[in-house]
């Protein structure tokens, strides 16, 4: 893990050395830990908060391990992540990090520029981990914890639903996700590719349908095009009604499994059982999105 986090959150100004979560500190990647003296893993979901330590899966997910300062990590301890109320400067080696602690409740508050990350990290770990496989069902909560709290919860879900819509991803996090896919773990952070997600699952958008923002024309055909696809479910064949110069079809993470262009019928027996989307566009570059499901 500390190998893998020396090419994860590695500086791009000095390759040689990782960027530190909280401190925004470029360090050399080298001194993992050294007796203290170095750098530490954090555990971002607080592995004491379903009391998993560093066993495999929730305790090396790199999803959400940075580095850190060990005493900022240690300042840091199982808070709950939320805004302070009676707010104490969290100091970094002589240097003021932007991350604050509250002088009376058990929570800290991450630097504006990272806020965001910190809510996706949390948001990806509590919908990675359901209970499975002898795992911890991590859950959100707006209900702060105590220090002693081993229940699989994290707080504030409130401000972490914030704090992703105002602390937008960044290129950082984007690269990271896709390192983490590519190289190592073999899966994605949602709440990266798809940061509006976490509304739909606690917030305002709690009960509509979401659908992933595939690559399609901003500017949309209305439904009154007379554009139809049948049957629909279906699981052979592919009718489609009405003039289109394009469509394509996608699966739910986003990934094109076939383009067609001017075809009255599409051979769909290719497709597993479950929900695809279908965009289909006209010769003005307008296209339609529609969901097909497959039985």
């Amino acid at each position: 893990m500390w190998d893998i986090l020396k090419v994860t959150d590695r500086d791009t100004a000095n390759p040689d050395n990782v960027i530190l979560i909280y401190s925004g500190r470029s360090v050399n990647a080298a001194q993992e830990y050294n007796s203290g003296s170095g750098w530490s893993r954090e555990h971002v979901w607080a592995k004491s908060r379903g009391d998993f330590g560093t066993s495999p899966g929730p305790g090396t997910d790199v999803h959400h391990l940075r580095p850190c300062d060990v005493s900022v990590n240690s300042t840091r301890n199982n808070r709950n992540f939320d805004e302070c109320v009676t707010c104490q400067d969290v100091i970094d080696n002589g240097f003021n990090t932007g991350s604050k602690k509250d002088a009376n409740l058990w929570t800290f508050e991450p630097p504006d520029e990272v806020k965001g990350d910190v809510a996706r990290m949390i948001m990806y770990m509590a919908i990675r981990y359901e209970g499975g496989s002898g795992e911890p069902d991590l859950e959100l909560t707006n209900t702060l914890l105590d220090k002693s709290s081993k229940q699989p919860l994290q707080a504030n879900l409130a401000t972490l639903l914030e704090w992703n819509s105002l602390d937008s991803v960044s290129d950082w996090e984007r690269n990271r996700n896709e390192v983490i896919f590519s190289d190592f773990q073999g899966n994605r952070n949602p709440f990266i590719d798809n940061p509006e997600l976490a509304e739909y699952l606690w917030g305002d958008s709690t009960g509509i349908d979401w659908y992933p923002d595939f690559p399609a024309s901003t500017e949309q055909l209305n439904d009154d095009q007379g554009f139809l696809i049948y049957p629909n479910p279906g699981n052979q064949s592919l009718f489609i009604k009405g003039k289109y110069s394009e469509l394509k079809i996608f699966n739910m993470n986003g990934s094109e499994l076939g383009t067609y262009r001017n075809q009255e019928m599409i051979d769909t027996t290719f497709l597993k059982e479950g929900v695809y989307i279908v965009r289909i566009s006209n010769n003005v570059g307008k296209s339609t999105v529609k969901k097909l499901l497959v039985l």
